[in-house]
């Protein structure tokens, strides 16, 4: 990874001796507070982190070369952040840390083309099975060569072989929670696009190739399909849709046999500034056994379930996540440019034994102007046969160049 600075800067050289370079800095900052209060630990977390990533981005002829660092400070580390060892108090995923996020080459040609290699984002369809993790702290990327074509409306593809992933446990990262996990992984969407919405078919073959990560068992092939659109029902109201239904089983060195379903169905009506959406999500369960229900490791997971971070390891017995959202938003409120209130519900059920594991509640407020972004949030998990009652608080501060 040392060398992509060399190489990309030989590339661009040579690509356009008649044209200039476009140079962009990046700076993205995020100060956080995160307080956790779960049954169970007598402590509650105290969490005040910063995270900077500066960069840098070189463009010329199609070609483009980026670097950008990533550093988290912990100001207030009262907190598990699953490598420090503070086990007396809640889990805060959100270690300090300094490292190299991301370093790739891009080259982007005609009609959507475009191939991608190095450390990288990878952030495929709505990140359910692959995603960059964004809301933590430590960002999640991937050592990885991505070709795509196609545009949003017709065929498409985008093909990634990765071999390394870059996680969210930084360089302290150890045992079971690695800084990067190798593997052979390979994930390949090929999307069909129509004034209805897109039809996706998708394979995420996944290969968490360390005995150390539970012992291989998170090695996954998932295959499925997925659409998803939106249609204008009259003058400022949208009807939005999707579709989702996959088959995961083991895959490469994974000692367990088992196969499990992944659905879900979600509706949206946006009415002028408000929105309301509901939703129903299952990861399915097989037998029961330990990591044999759909399982997730290289998502987006704050998104998904709840932010209460209660299923970011599917039970044995899957999930079934009966949800909905009420979001509504103001433009030009004072100084702010928005405002947005969101309120979210959860039923957690499992797949199997018609087991009702808890409820959850979410509430969100946030205010925008120009690059700041400004929110509160707030998560309260009420258990009745799985984990803990467990609330959680946020107060965020976020700026991006």
């Amino acid at each position: 990874m040392k060398t992509l600075p060399f190489i990309a800067g030989a590339l661009l050289a040579g690509a356009a001796p008649a044209q200039n370079f476009a140079v962009k800095p990046l700076l993205d900052a995020r100060l956080r507070y995160e307080n956790v209060d779960q049954d169970g630990i007598a402590r509650n977390a105290d969490a005040l982190t910063l995270r900077v990533r500066p960069g840098l981005q070189v463009s010329r002829a199609g070609w483009s070369a980026l670097v950008e660092g990533e550093a988290t400070l912990a100001i207030v580390d009262d907190y598990n952040d699953g490598t420090n060892g503070k086990t007396a108090f809640p889990n805060v995923i959100d270690p300090r840390n300094a490292e190299l996020n991301r370093a790739q080459i891009r080259y982007t040609g005609k009609q959507g083309f475009a191939v991608t290699a190095g450390r990288q984002l990878l952030e495929l369809a709505d990140q359910r099975f692959v995603g960059s993790s964004n809301f933590r702290q430590n960002q999640q990327t991937f050592d990885a060569v991505r070709l795509q074509w196609g545009t949003a409306k017709g065929f498409s593809a985008d093909l990634a072989y990765a071999w390394s992933d870059r996680t969210v446990n930084g360089r302290r990262g150890t045992g079971v929670r690695q800084q990067a996990v190798r593997g052979d992984n390979v994930f390949a969407l090929l999307n069909y696009g129509t004034k209805a919405g897109t039809l996706t078919g998708f394979a995420y073959l996944v290969d968490q190739d360390e005995a150390a990560v539970q012992g291989f068992r998170l090695s996954s092939q998932t295959y499925g399909v997925r659409f998803a659109g939106s249609q204008p029902l009259r003058r400022g109201v949208k009807l939005g849709y999707i579709a989702s239904w996959a088959r995961q089983s083991d895959y490469h060195h994974n000692p367990n046999d088992y196969s499990a379903d992944y659905r879900l169905v979600e509706g949206s009506l946006a009415i002028a500034a408000l929105t309301a959406k509901a939703g129903y999500e299952v990861l399915g369960a097989d037998r029961g056994l330990a990591l044999t229900s759909v399982q997730t490791p290289l998502a987006s997971l704050f998104p998904w379930q709840g932010w209460a971070d209660k299923f970011t390891t599917t039970p044995p017995n899957g999930v079934r996540d009966l949800y909905g959202t009420l979001r509504y938003g103001w433009k030009k409120v004072g100084p702010a440019d928005s405002i947005t209130l969101t309120a979210s519900y959860h039923r957690f059920d499992s797949d199997r034994l018609s087991q009702h594991y808890g409820d959850e509640w979410d509430l969100l407020a946030s205010a925008k102007r120009g690059r700041a972004t400004m929110s509160v949030r707030y998560a309260r998990y009420e258990a009745d046969r799985f984990a803990t009652n467990t609330n959680k608080a946020w107060l965020e501060a976020d700026w991006t160049f």
